[in-house]
């Protein structure tokens, strides 16, 4: 698959797109015809999951109403953890709407630990980037406390994949699983999520993971084959500039899958996100040891 090149994308060709297209470039929701139904139904797992495991609910990490994590630790303390930051543009949704997808790699033997942060336009992109750093502080340091000590996985998909990236060079974090995910955020400023997110210059050329210089941890990146072109364009020049600079990590495509299908890999035992996150630390495993 490193054999790719990147698809073409709307941004290739942006300033002749009116608004409605431009809108439609980004707009999962619309471009998945039962999105109201794969959400509902991903919210109702997701309850059933975190019901059945309370102990480690709402812990919180900073001094804001939405700073906390669900915790789900694995009975061994140093087990692996898989750090799952949620999307939705970064002005929606919560831990709890994704708690359903710990399920697979719980299942493992592994712990998770899913965040909340601040929501634009509350929060700016700065401030949320800010708390998902402090997240990771704060598991670093507490998290054996709470029964987590093992080696961090930071994962996130779309709005969060582009958070996870961002702090895939957090000392605490051995490895990344980056998923169908939003890298390169200027297009955005054109689009309706801006109303919300008013991003700025600065924004846009610190917080973009194109744009940072490539953290060689390890990495893999996934997206959906059904996802919008602007976001597997996203997924592909990422990986790109990583295997450009030798920084390990596979892409993983996935067929079938749009954006919402696409997590559905994380809740069986041998699910393609959960393989790809185990995979991954062996990779960063494998680096360490030959270091």
């Amino acid at each position: 698959m490193s054999s790719q090149n990147p698809a073409s994308s709307p941004w290739d060709r942006w300033a002749s797109l009116g608004q409605a297209e431009r809108d439609a470039a980004y707009n999962n929701n619309a471009a998945v015809a039962d999105s109201p139904a794969l959400i509902e139904a991903r919210n109702a797992a997701s309850a059933i999951w975190r019901n059945a495991h309370p102990q480690g609910l709402d812990v919180a990490y900073g001094h804001g109403e939405r700073t906390a994590f669900d915790l789900y630790p694995a009975a061994d303390p140093s087990a692996p953890c898989l750090v799952f930051i949620h999307g939705g543009y970064w002005q929606k949704n919560s831990r709890e709407n994704f708690a359903a997808y710990a399920e697979g790699l719980a299942r493992s033997g592994w712990s998770v630990a899913m965040p909340s942060h601040t929501l634009a336009p509350e929060a700016s992109l700065t401030q949320i980037a800010a708390e998902i750093r402090e997240a990771l502080d704060w598991l670093a340091s507490s998290g054996p406390a709470n029964g987590i000590s093992g080696p961090l996985v930071l994962s996130g998909w779309s709005a969060g994949a582009q958070l996870a990236a961002l702090h895939l060079d957090h000392p605490a974090v051995t490895a990344g699983l980056a998923i169908s995910g939003v890298y390169e955020l200027a297009p955005l400023r054109d689009t309706f999520l801006n109303q919300a997110l008013r991003l700025t210059d600065d924004e846009i050329a610190t917080l973009s993971p194109l744009r940072r210089p490539v953290c060689l941890k390890p990495m893999a990146i996934a997206y959906g084959c059904d996802e919008l072109p602007a976001l597997v364009h996203d997924s592909l020049r990422l990986h790109q500039l990583r295997e450009q600079a030798s920084a390990p990590g596979a892409l993983i495509a996935l067929p079938g899958a749009d954006h919402f299908t696409v997590l559905d890999q994380f809740r069986t035992l041998d699910g393609v996100l959960v393989r790809a996150a185990k995979e991954v630390l062996a990779l960063a495993r494998k680096g360490k040891a030959a270091a």
